[in-house]
């Protein structure tokens, strides 16, 4: 058993972080209040939960989380919603003013609330045995999701030095924004933790409301539609940990497969079967009818298109009855596809965990439950395309110096955004190159590495 710890930062990071908790409850069969039903034996060998859960001494199970926002408006939505119960009140941790979507602000009052939040950290990786990393849940656009995020992975990167950090970060929506200056916050923010970061997984608001309209038959998802997906995904990243599987994959197993290169590390993700209870007595669900779906356009989670790009790596974490064989007869007509193309350097591409626990079903939710579900992560060129879209609306409001006073206020250099820029501009130059053939590389192999 090895354990993780879950940060959730920023507006989004915690109502992502509810919906979370909520699933893993449901999955291991946790009441609200932390509590177990007796007829539910812990000691039959299956307590791989304690991954996520510690059992306190009175049989109580808290989660291994800490929730961090600059204002308490959303934290006190989790204090006092139905899980009030299962937190630990010192893994709350709220300010009394907001980021207000400033990158600066958040790096600027956070710094008087790190201490604590890193006391708060520590309590909670103190009572792990095996601790393996940290999950990191925010937005990029936000304030406190950009900015704190940024000043906390600093420190977690000095204070747990080689432990694993997963960001699991909104991505600025092409079409979508709940701020103007969403830009500069996002730009700010990956340049920031991108030394910090071993993995992002990007899920961006407009292709899951895309998905959420297609597949699910919801005229206007809400928050909780699109956090509730975006739990099932982040359920499957962890599956392995929480339960026994025939091909089980550790967290340090995604970056081994997913990274070539440190800073390439931005992910795509998909999930399939995403269906409505209605429609699901029509659909073919078979393990090869979901890997095709996986990789089509409409069901990527960031808006970008696959097929203008080239795959580096994709990890298919399959849940339910899938078979070995079945698995790999589907990933078989996946590389015979045309449309499907991998860098000439990476000819394997695949890597593969299957889990015997099917996916479990939020009551009340809008997806059907299903036997078998699989949710792909794949390391892709084409995410290039939504970094060139972000870099181009950061130009056009930097060119004309628009709102920058704003952040300049918070003690912060106008040098920055040219920093910060320019590193994104050398992130889009990597992705050309990896996705360039070896052969039109300039020189030899040998001056290349």
């Amino acid at each position: 058993m090895r354990e993780c710890v879950s940060l959730h930062i920023g507006q989004a990071g915690v109502q992502i972080g509810n919906a979370c908790w909520e699933l893993y409850c449901l999955e291991h069969g946790i009441q609200p209040d932390g509590t177990m039903p007796s007829d539910k034996t812990v000691g039959s060998g299956d307590d791989s939960f304690n991954a996520f859960f510690r059992e306190t001494e009175g049989g109580k199970y808290v989660p291994r989380t800490v929730f961090v926002d600059l204002e308490p408006t959303v934290i006190d939505e989790v204090r006092n919603g139905a899980y009030k119960s299962l937190f630990h009140p010192e893994q709350m941790i709220s300010g009394k003013e907001d980021a207000a979507n400033n990158f600066a602000r958040g790096y600027h009052i956070g710094k008087e609330f790190i201490e604590q939040i890193l006391a708060g950290v520590r309590k909670v990786t103190e009572s792990c045995s095996d601790f393996q990393g940290f999950l990191i849940h925010h937005s990029f656009g936000g304030g406190t999701g950009s900015g704190f995020t940024a000043l906390l992975m600093e420190k977690l990167s000095v204070q747990y030095g080689k432990r694993s950090k997963l960001q699991f970060s909104i991505y600025p929506a092409p079409q979508m924004s709940s701020a103007v200056v969403e830009p500069y916050n996002a730009v700010l923010c990956t340049h920031a933790t991108m030394e910090h970061s071993d993995c992002s997984f990007l899920v961006d608001n407009e292709a899951l409301y895309d998905i959420c309209c297609r597949g699910l038959d919801v005229e206007r998802p809400t928050y909780t539609t699109l956090n509730r997906m975006i739990a099932q995904v982040i359920s499957s990243i962890t599956a392995s940990l929480r339960f026994d599987g025939s091909l089980d994959v550790d967290l340090a197993d995604f970056q081994t497969n997913l990274v070539p290169y440190p800073r390439i590390h931005f992910l795509m993700s998909a999930y399939a079967p995403i269906i409505s209870t209605e429609k699901s007595y029509y659909e073919d669900m078979s393990v090869s009818k979901i890997t095709h779906s996986c990789f089509e356009p409409g069901n990527q989670m960031v808006k970008c298109d696959p097929r203008k790009g080239k795959y580096m790596a994709c990890c298919l974490m399959f849940r339910g009855d899938a078979v070995p064989m079945e698995v790999n007869a589907a990933i078989a007509n996946i590389k015979a596809k045309s449309t499907i193309q991998f860098v000439d350097w990476c000819p394997t591409g695949f890597k593969v965990g299957i889990n015997s626990q099917p996916p479990t079903i939020v009551r009340g939710g809008d997806l059907a439950k299903v036997k078998r579900a699989v949710c792909m992560w794949s390391n892709t060129t084409a995410i290039a395309e939504a970094w060139a879209r972000l870099d181009h609306k950061f130009d056009l409001m930097y060119a004309k110096r628009a709102f920058v006073h704003w952040y300049v206020g918070e003690a912060m250099e106008e040098m920055e955004f040219s920093e910060a820029r320019e590193g994104m501009a050398v992130l889009e130059r990597d992705y050309k190159e990896v996705g360039a053939d070896s052969f039109e590389v300039d020189g030899n192999k040998d001056e290349e590495y």
